[in-house]
């Protein structure tokens, strides 16, 4: 009769910690990287980040949307770039030296996107993320996760999280065929 309890508890113990598991998880800090786009800055998920390159003018391609440069050959594998600058109808659009292209992996594919800086990887808990207000702007508001707030001494800034994949994988995009879109 005792060895009874003894299973009992031995399976109930590890049904509680796999329960617990998903939510520690959900409650754990993620990474993102930071970059600026005109005056505001941007967040997203560091694990769509595949490098970080030096803006070089792309091989334009004809009947593309105004956004889309063009492609590089990144490694043997034919890249499309988006000038987010552009995308979200910012004005004077520039290219410098602090102008970078940030090389995600989206679904099944590499998309590169012009930014005008990054700043860097930040860490940010589920009590730094505040739900994002409703927009009226160029920016479909469906994108965009939360505003997080990072404070570096008494200096706080507000970073706009997006989700890049849904962005980039959206038909106005253009980036995607439909075979791609749905696996």
């Amino acid at each position: 009769m005792s060895a009874q309890p003894t299973t009992d508890n031995r399976v109930a113990a590890p049904a509680g910690a796999a329960a617990a598991a998903p939510a520690a998880m959900a409650g754990a800090p993620r990474e993102y990287l930071s970059f600026k786009l005109g005056n505001e800055e941007y967040g997203i998920d560091i694990l769509r980040v595949q490098e970080i390159r030096g803006y070089e003018p792309p091989t334009r391609i004809a009947n593309t949307q105004h956004f889309i440069k063009g492609v590089v050959n990144l490694r043997g594998v034919i890249v499309p770039i988006v000038d987010m600058r552009l995308r979200f109808q910012l004005p004077d659009v520039q290219y410098n030296s602090f102008t970078v292209v940030i090389i995600l992996n989206i679904g099944h594919r590499t998309v590169g996107m012009v930014v005008d800086s990054v700043s860097d990887v930040l860490e940010l808990a589920p009590g730094q993320i505040k739900p994002a207000p409703d927009f009226n702007g160029e920016i479909d508001a469906s994108y965009i996760t939360g505003l997080g707030t990072v404070k570096h001494g008494d200096v706080e800034r507000m970073l706009i999280l997006m989700d890049i994949e849904q962005m980039m994988m959206s038909p106005d995009m253009g980036l995607m065929d439909t075979d791609a879109a749905m696996h």
